[in-house]
């Protein structure tokens, strides 16, 4: 510690009051590295112990409807008259009194 009138000049060790062994550093590198490798280990694992339906074929293309029912979105479905007198073909929508 020198002085110089009324300045005082410290030594970074001095001001910090003790020393920096980049420990922390260190901690952060390791747990970094640690934390990547657990997660890349769980992705892998876990893709190679799963079965993929779709890469064996099993899966189906479309989705199986009971005997009957409409595919969702086509014409006729409940979609169409979600709103009375909106959406039906050749007729004109129902025109409401505000009052």
């Amino acid at each position: 510690m020198e002085r110089h009138g009324e300045e005082v000049d410290v030594s970074t060790t001095e001001a910090r009051a003790g020393s920096t062994p980049h420990i922390v550093r260190w901690v952060l590198i390791i747990s970094l590295v640690l934390i990547v490798g657990g997660m890349s280990a769980i992705w892998i694992f876990g893709a190679a112990t799963t079965e993929d339906d779709v890469a064996s074929g099993t899966a189906p293309e479309q989705p199986v409807l009971p005997a009957g029912a409409a595919a969702p979105n086509e014409p006729g479905d409940a979609s169409d008259t979600a709103i009375p007198g909106v959406g039906t073909e050749g007729e004109e929508p129902e025109m409401v009194d505000p009052q």
